[in-house]
This record gives C-alpha cells, sequence and structure tokens, in this order.
C-alpha cells in the first residue's frame, strides 16, 4: 500500500508531475494515478526508478505500509 499523501508531496517538492513520471515509468497517466491511489500495485522496477528520481532513501515510509482495518 502506497502512502499516497507523502508520494504526492514529494513528487511536487522535487518539480515533476504526475504525468512526467508516469511517462518516465513507461505506463499511462491513468496507470500511474491508479498505482498512486492505491488501485493497482507498483511494480518493484517501478518503485525503484521513483525512489531514484524522488530521492527517497527508505522506500518503506513510502511503499510498503500495511492496511490497518
Amino acid at each position: 500500500m502506497v502512502n499516497t499523501l507523502e508520494l504526492k508531496s514529494l513528487i511536487v517538492k522535487n518539480g515533476f508531475t504526475q504525468k512526467e513520471l508516469a511517462k518516465l515509468l513507461g505506463i499511462s497517466s491513468v496507470s500511474f494515478n491508479k498505482k498512486i491511489n492505491n488501485v493497482v500495485e507498483f511494480k518493484a522496477s517501478e518503485v525503484q526508478k521513483l525512489c531514484n528520481v524522488l530521492n527517497i532513501a527508505s522506500f518503506n515510509e513510502i511503499f510498503l505500509l500495511k492496511k490497518v482495518n
């Protein structure tokens, strides 16, 4: 599960748009939106690219949140 608010914040802080990152990952803007909103999971390769581009040191805080019921 993705920490949507934190990821969106990092996208803005690093001067990117969701559309630009989708293109970088080789996916559509719609697919990227579904992934950041926890409809579809990111692939490991996509997580790695995002960590590199957005300077994310600890991907656990963004990409490995557990769902709380």
